[in-house]
């Protein structure tokens, strides 16, 4: 039985209905957008973390190598070898640091149309602050606009940790190959002390 002091229960429009359902399905996206432009953010990120590791294990590595090297010229073995090994992890080192550093350097992605989400953009492309201020105000109203926007700061960004990953394989492709050229030497110089 139904309580006499309360009004009967609407039934929603076909049109409120699907009002609040596109609505919902708007928030929906926009959290999708966002949420791919922090993951991307965050392989970025780590990107970079895995490139100071690298760096951070070569720093302590050539600290160890430089406070032993002067009993590896001690011996009075050919050094030929030795000497060529070396320079080989040497150069693979060097790569290795280079790749590691560029993991580092900004990278800037000019050639794309002007988005409001780009930092370099906001700054030189809206004008000042007031003019900016209203296109973003603008563009956040139109949806379509919007999420175009936000496509192409993913694909930017996705770019860039595209670039720093890259990098970052690299210089562990050539640590690794040091890595095996240390032992290397390593194995080598010990064989020629026990004989």
């Amino acid at each position: 039985m139904e309580n006499p002091k309360q009004p009967p229960a609407r039934e929603k429009s076909k049109k409120e209905v699907r009002s609040v359902t596109q609505r919902d399905h708007t928030e929906d996206l926009v959290d999708h957008y966002w949420g791919s432009i922090g993951y991307v953010f965050g392989l970025i990120k780590a990107s970079e973390l895995k490139a100071g590791l690298i760096l951070s294990f070569y720093g302590i590595l050539l600290n160890l190598i430089y406070q032993h090297l002067g009993m590896f010229f001690q011996t009075g073995f050919d050094k030929i070898i030795l000497l060529l090994l070396l320079g080989l992890w040497l150069t693979c080192t060097g790569v290795s640091i280079y790749f590691s550093i560029r993991c580092f350097m900004p990278r800037i992605e000019s050639s794309f149309e002007k988005n409001i989400f780009y930092f370099g953009d906001v700054i030189s492309k809206f004008g000042n602050v007031q003019e900016f201020s209203k296109t973003f105000y603008n563009i956040s109203l139109n949806e379509e606009e919007l999420f175009l926007q936000l496509g192409q700061q993913i694909f930017i960004i996705s770019k860039i940790a595209d670039y720093k990953f890259r990098n970052v394989n690299r210089s562990i492709r050539f640590l690794a190959l040091g890595l095996f050229l240390l032992l290397a030497m390593a194995a080598y110089y010990t064989v020629l002390i026990v004989i």
